[in-house]
């Protein structure tokens, strides 16, 4: 199955970023490309879903399987192929824009192979680009750019250089239980009963957060908390900042306010009266 929208090159764009086809591609054991260096013009993204492909490079063979993703810059050799046996579903985009090599090169992103600490978002990024470009083509021009920024941006939040130690599995086992955790994180913090959940020590639990999130498990807590403090704050304008600690799973209103500034630049009182006062 092939899904593939070709998209005209704009000339004269002030758009730093904007796609020149997408695509979709599922099993289709015969899908093979092999361009030679300096042929392809834009840069190519692409992210498998599932099953199995391969990218060969400087004389090395490499296995690409879900969660695993590649980046070729303008003007690259490009060999790379669909496994016959366990045919790849691939999501790819082709695209360009003014200052992207250097935005690239100083995020670190100017390498060919990755993978990727969580997916899900980057596949529905992909899939609504295709459904818009599939939809109104060039109709909408700003909207094909933004969808495309966020593809690129979802991908750099995940991306990971390609190893041989993937530990993909105990990754997952860790986003599973984002949702709870967040959902929790107003009760006191336990590490050893997450790590449990998870079905690993204490200490690797902490390990592969901060490997699946860029992250501490206590600093992700944190964030839960900060979130539903603001909320709160709004919410209940009248309540006082000790009650609205104690929501957010403080005890101390000072220790509540020292960490709210150290991640608002504001104490909760100023952040209140900003936003009540103020305008949203």
């Amino acid at each position: 199955m092939r899904r593939h929208v070709m998209l005209p090159m704009l000339q004269q764009s002030s758009y730093f970023i904007f796609p020149e086809s997408v695509g979709w591609y599922r099993e289709e054991a015969d899908h093979d490309v092999d361009r030679a260096e300096g042929l392809w013009t834009s840069y190519s993204l692409h992210f498998i879903v599932a099953g199995k492909g391969y990218l060969e490079h400087e004389g090395t063979l490499y296995t690409l399987q879900k969660g695993d993703a590649f980046l070729y810059i303008p003007y690259q050799q490009q060999k790379y192929y669909s496994s016959e046996d366990d045919p790849w579903d691939v999501r790819w985009v082709h695209f360009y824009g003014d200052h992207l090599k250097e935005f690239l090169l100083e995020k670190g992103f100017l390498r060919l192979l990755w993978t990727l600490k969580r997916w899900g978002e980057l596949e529905a990024a992909f899939h609504e680009l295709l459904m818009e470009a599939e939809t109104n083509n060039i109709l909408r021009t700003t909207h094909l750019s933004t969808l495309t920024y966020m593809i690129l941006s979802e991908f750099m939040s995940y991306a990971a250089p390609l190893t041989g130690n993937r530990g993909k599995e105990s990754i997952e086992r860790i986003l599973a239980l984002l949702p709870s955790m967040q959902q929790k994180a107003c009760e006191p913090f336990v590490l050893e009963e997450w790590a449990e959940q998870a079905g690993v020590s204490s200490y690797y639990f902490c390990k592969l957060f901060r490997k699946a999130m860029s992250m501490t498990p206590l600093s992700f807590i944190t964030l839960c908390r900060i979130q539903f403090a603001k909320q709160r704050l709004i919410e209940k304008e009248n309540w006082p900042i000790k009650e609205i600690a104690q929501e957010a799973g403080y005890a101390s209103a000072s220790y509540f306010n020292q960490r709210f500034h150290e991640h608002e630049g504001m104490t909760p009182s100023e952040f209140r009266s900003l936003y009540i006062k103020g305008s949203m």
